[in-house]
């Protein structure tokens, strides 16, 4: 049973989704601030597989608290962010988020996006573990692990289902709606900009362990593509 950790100062919304979460076979830990939801991770029993972080929060609000969690770790992390507020959800793509659910939101969305994340993240199955190598860059699904030249590119969950996605697809341009249904698993909708911000993380972090080589090339209007050579 995947367990996740639920932080929401909202009570009444964390014992409801709390609920429908476990009907639907989760394991579930709450806690309402940023804080109390850092502890939980460090001192629970058992490794939680995603957070639910919610942005407006006391003590600790959701975005300083994605920061402290990206600091050690890379598990899955989806926010819950307030309806229209386009700056705090890229500010939260940009710190490491996942995904982002908008406020308000339905129990049964919110499990869609986190079933579409976590079957994304389990390991690969014996059929799928294949190490695709493109000169220096090797890709072990298996192991969910990137290295540049030997040494280890550290991603996010979602950013290595993105690399995964263009590595696959190498030398031909992946379309941003082929790329939102693989890797985040779920439909691009009007005006998503989560590949886009994704990918910039991406880009960034293969540059900088790459010496400055630019091997993700953005198509203008089609998508994106691993350069080959």
């Amino acid at each position: 049973m995947h367990k996740i950790l639920l932080v929401d100062d909202d009570i009444e919304l964390v014992e409801m989704l709390k609920e429908y979460l476990e009907q639907e076979s989760f394991i579930v830990a709450t806690a309402h601030d940023g804080e109390a939801g850092l502890v939980a991770l460090k001192s629970s029993p058992f490794e939680f597989d995603l957070v639910v972080l919610d942005v407006m929060m006391p003590v600790l609000n959701g975005l300083e608290t994605l920061r402290n969690i990206r600091q050690n770790s890379h598990i899955p992390v989806i926010m819950l962010t307030a309806k229209g507020d386009d700056n705090d959800r890229i500010t939260g793509l940009e710190l490491g988020a996942d995904d982002y659910v908008p406020k308000p939101c339905t129990p049964r969305e919110l499990v869609a996006r986190i079933r579409a994340i976590l079957r994304r993240t389990e390991p690969a199955t014996a059929k799928r573990a294949k190490t695709i190598t493109l000169n220096e860059l090797t890709l072990m699904p298996e192991k969910r692990r990137v290295e540049w030249a030997g040494q280890p590119l550290l991603l996010t969950s979602t950013e290595f289902n993105l690399l995964e996605v263009l590595l696959e697809h190498a030398g031909s341009v992946v379309s941003k709606e082929t790329l939102s249904e693989l890797a985040l698993g779920r439909p691009m909708t009007k005006f998503d900009r989560n590949i886009d911000v994704h990918m910039s993380s991406v880009r960034q972090k293969l540059s900088a362990i790459a010496n400055g080589r630019q091997m993700i090339e953005t198509v203008y209007r089609l998508g994106y593509q691993y350069i080959k050579d």
